[in-house]
């Protein structure tokens, strides 16, 4: 396998890098965690990041990101046009160049686009390794780590091999928050009087979300004052059914990713399945219980002694996920009850 090293000793530094995660807004947080450690590494290293138009706002104020460059893959995917491909990866051509491009992605998609950036060097994951084995071809180097560990792992060492980082995993547990918002959204949900929970019924596939039964269950069993956030219509009605049945639960108007930073960070406590806003909370070193179903808790989080998760009992394949497992159903409402009681003690 290539090291990194190598180029250290030749002294080849690369101070100007692109890191290509487009979506989702979940993948994109986990993998943001690595900027703190590349600045920690050398403040003087250039970052752009590369990621599609609906996720750009959640970079933008970070203050180690340089610049974010906007992408329209999932438009091109949509009209199947080989002609808006070709005005894409065109427009792609203009960025940079880099010394250094990194996929964080690890798909065909990400990849063509890694390889079309001006760049020294082009780096992704191995066959063995990536999410689609294929995007291994668009890399003229690549790394090997096994595609079933846990993602914020995967993430760090990554960056790690590419810049050949002097930190270790165990650091990721004393990490500063990394999410900002342009300003404070001053919210009239918040209680100054009760804790605030953020619930989130919502996610991208239905059997990853919890009952809203059992949603209208915890509500009753921890008085606390419960603030629900949504994503599209099929979220927000599953929110008002909430309501309806619950007291002190508000339902929010639906939020900006700036304005959801802002609330999250402002909250005791964040209880939802896997999904992004969820994931926010561990970002923003806010209290969070993370419900899993069909896709690997042991995977998609990490576990802090403020960010807890619960899993079903089902058996995960993480490169097959089985949508029809509605096993997150079975997840005791007392067993949340009980963790989020204890998390509440620490906020």
């Amino acid at each position: 396998m290539w090291r990194l090293e190598s180029e250290c000793r030749c002294k080849i530094l690369f101070m100007k890098i692109a890191i290509v995660k487009l979506s989702a807004l979940g993948d994109i947080v986990h993998a943001m965690i690595v900027l703190q450690f590349i600045k920690k590494y050398n403040q003087a290293i250039e970052i752009d990041w590369l990621v599609e138009e609906g996720y750009k706002e959640l970079l933008e104020s970070h203050p180690d990101i340089n610049k974010v460059l906007v992408v329209n893959m999932k438009k091109v995917k949509k009209k199947k046009s080989p002609y808006l491909l070709y005005k894409e990866l065109r427009r792609v051509r203009q960025f940079g160049p880099y010394d250094l491009v990194i996929d964080m992605q690890s798909l065909i998609k990400s990849a063509i686009i890694s390889r079309f950036i001006p760049s020294k060097l082009t780096l992704g994951f191995d066959k063995s390794s990536a999410r689609e084995g294929l995007a291994s071809i668009f890399y003229n180097k690549t790394f090997k780590f096994a595609y079933d560990k846990n993602v914020i792992e995967r993430n760090f060492e990554l960056i790690k091999f590419a810049l050949n980082l002097p930190f270790k995993l165990e650091e990721v547990k004393y990490k500063l928050p990394f999410l900002y918002f342009q300003k404070k959204h001053l919210n009239p949900a918040l209680s100054n009087i009760k804790k605030n929970i953020v619930l989130i019924p919502g996610a991208s596939f239905s059997s990853k979300c919890y009952p809203k039964e059992r949603f209208v269950e915890l509500t009753r069993q921890i008085d606390a004052n419960y603030i629900i956030i949504w994503g599209n219509d099929r979220e927000k009605i599953i929110a008002d059914e909430i309501k309806y049945q619950s007291q002190h639960v508000v339902v929010m108007h639906k939020l900006s990713l700036d304005a959801l930073i802002s609330l999250i960070n402002q909250v005791d406590l964040v209880i939802g399945s896997d999904t992004g806003p969820t994931h926010m909370a561990w970002a923003l070193n806010i209290p969070s219980i993370t419900l899993f179903g069909p896709t690997p808790g042991y995977r998609n989080t990490c576990i802090t002694n403020i960010n807890k998760i619960i899993e079903s009992d089902s058996t995960v394949n993480p490169r097959k996920i089985d949508r029809s497992d509605h096993s997150i159903k079975n997840i005791k409402v007392s067993d949340i009850s009980e963790l989020a009681e204890k998390l509440l003690e620490l906020s």
